[in-house]
């Protein structure tokens, strides 16, 4: 059992049990012992699932990563490939079948796909020779991945670029699949509200598979009340701004990946007097993070400038503790004072490790350029001077600071303008181009047809609307207490979360004009529950409403709902999935194109 994962309102121990047993299940048709290739991808996410004891107990005995020519040599009777439906990938595969097959005495071939089988590969590892080498040809549907207690991920990187520049509607195929399985195990959620195209379609695609399983009647009393889908495109501001609480700023300056982090080793390095000149770690400094660990769960969510004063006094009531040893004076204190020696030293590590991570956020967030950098996004969001060339942009493109930087400005002032002038978006590009050379000239066309870098059209911004009507930015922010999500960008509040917050109270009703000017439509949709399983909520109980981000979510926007979740009054409790964990970042780099 994994603790942190059952923390909250809704235990998600089940889930991942339910795809260990799916897992297990499938290792033990292949009898005998066994290899694994990996699609070096899906590592990531099935560590969250199931730890390399747990592929031991089932006669696992080498992992390999997926790549050209042949495997390495392994005596087992069976070899499994774990990977994605990429027809690249099949190639790669076929090289390793047929060269194992030159290499002596057969083996028996698997092949696992994750998360749905695809005639295409089938097909091109027919075309290759090879299909008829593999005994068992099965889907892992590892579709939602929980990462914490109230938080589950896809993990599918191109989600928001297959559904808004390819037309592919695969990953939202996924999310539907993935959110029937939840409903399977959490009973069937009574009222579904939607914001966007891709919410529309996900919520059709739900229905179409509620009525073709008609035959098995749910009848598990559900934990949900309600379900929130939520396009990306609804809201594309909220990415592209710099996030300021803690876990927010370590995935924008290090990058989160599958809740580990790897970070400078020197910073990590342990103290020892008279070390003289011994050498320093070279090794990035690889940190789990999630709610199991009890300092991070409290300082995640923070504002950066809030953490400090909880680390200092944490520093105190640890060092109280040890000090407690010298008042130990009978057997009976000492052996108390003894047991409670793990738990303290775990703490003592963990304020070590989380001082030394403030240092390295601190030491970017009070460099000049990041206070100019915020300060131009700040001006953007709340709504100076957007429609001219922006004087900061200008400088970071004649000192070529990195290209995702520049274009994650020009993006977010585009958004802040309903799009840019045509003169202004010309000049912008023509800089661009000219400096970083014209091979993005394919990128600026992929930010435009998603909606980013656009010009204005009929000459109207919405945006000063949207943001008075959804209060979308609040001069008087309280970072160390704070009374409104506004705290996680220091003035701005996401406005994806404050349409969740208005649904919950006082409903949709109240913002219809914003509603209509928002891309894509709004629905609500009814599930009917069997009799006796409709819910009758206890006086001051808060409902449970899943949102879900077709197209990605930030950590700020997460700690947001969390803050949401924890007010004494809110009457809403969220549990987050998405389609991937994202940052400004990481999102315009999945819409560059590589130059060829």
């Amino acid at each position: 059992m994994a603790a942190h994962l059952s923390y909250g309102r809704v235990n998600l121990n089940v889930l991942r049990e339910a795809v260990r047993r799916e897992l297990r299940e499938f290792l033990d048709k292949c009898a005998g012992s066994k290899a694994i290739v990996w699609d070096e991808y899906l590592t990531g996410p099935f560590g969250l699932i199931a730890q390399y004891s747990l592929l031991k107990e089932h006669e696992v005995e080498k992992m390999f990563t997926l790549k050209g020519s042949r495997l390495p040599a392994a005596d087992v009777k069976n070899i499994i490939f774990f990977v994605r439906p990429r027809l690249e990938l099949m190639d790669i595969i076929a090289e390793n079948v047929l060269s194992e097959d030159r290499r002596g005495p057969t083996r028996d071939f698997h092949i696992l796909f994750v998360p749905r089988r695809s005639l295409l590969c089938e097909q091109r590892l027919k075309d290759l020779g090879v299909l008829g080498s593999f005994i068992h040809r099965d889907e892992y549907s590892l579709d939602l991945i929980p990462f914490d207690g109230d938080l589950l991920s896809m993990e599918s990187e191109g989600a928001f670029k297959e559904c808004y520049l390819e037309s592919d509607q695969t990953s939202l195929y996924h999310a539907a699949k993935g959110l029937m399985t939840l409903q399977a195990l959490y009973g069937t959620i009574p009222q579904i509200f939607g914001k966007g195209e891709c919410a529309r379609q996900v919520a059709n695609m739900m229905i179409r598979m509620k009525r073709e399983f008609t035959g098995s009647q749910n009848s598990i009393f559900p934990v949900f009340d309600n379900l929130l889908l939520l396009d990306r495109n609804v809201d594309l501001l909220t990415p592209l701004a710099t996030q300021l609480t803690y876990e927010g700023l370590i995935d924008e300056i290090y990058g989160i990946q599958n809740s580990y982090v790897k970070l400078p080793p020197e910073k990590f390095a342990p103290k020892k007097q008279g070390d003289g000149g011994k050498e320093l770690p070279t090794e990035a400094k690889k940190l789990q993070l999630n709610s199991a660990e009890e300092l991070y769960a409290e300082i995640r969510d923070k504002n950066f400038n809030a953490v400090g004063s909880v680390l200092s006094k944490k520093a105190k009531v640890i060092s109280a503790a040890f000090e407690e040893r010298h008042n130990a004076k009978t057997v009976g204190e000492i052996k108390q004072f003894v047991s409670q020696l793990p738990h303290m030293q775990a703490a003592r590590g963990s304020l070590a490790n989380h001082t030394s991570i403030a240092e390295l956020i601190k030491d970017v967030t009070t460099s000049e350029d990041f206070f100019d950098k915020l300060t131009a996004e700040q001006e953007f969001m709340s709504g100076v001077d957007t429609d001219k060339v922006n004087s900061y942009i200008e400088d970071c493109i004649a000192q070529k600071h990195p290209l995702i930087k520049v274009l994650r400005l020009v993006c977010l002032q585009s958004v802040c303008n309903s799009g840019l002038k045509q003169k202004v978006l010309d000049y912008y590009k023509r800089e661009i181009l000219q400096t970083y050379g014209y091979e993005h000239i394919l990128t600026l066309y992929n930010l435009e047809k998603v909606g980013l870098l656009k010009p204005q059209t009929g000459g109207r911004n919405n945006y000063p609307t949207i943001r008075k009507t959804l209060r979308l930015w609040m001069d008087d922010v309280n970072e160390q207490n704070p009374t409104d999500i506004s705290y996680v960008y220091s003035g701005y509040a996401p406005l994806s979360v404050r349409l969740a917050q208005l649904l919950s109270r006082p409903g949709w009703r109240s913002i219809e004009e914003v509603l209509r000017i928002l891309p894509g439509p709004h629905f609500e949709e009814r599930q009917p529950l069997p009799t006796g399983l409709q819910k009758k909520r206890q006086p001051g109980e808060n409902r449970v409403t899943l949102i879900f981000f077709l197209g990605g979510v930030t950590f700020a926007e997460i700690a947001a709902l969390r803050f949401l979740s924890q007010l004494e009054d809110g009457g809403t409790e969220y549990v987050i999935a998405t389609t991937k964990l994202m940052n400004g970042a990481s999102w315009i780099e999945s819409l560059m194109e590589k130059p060829f």
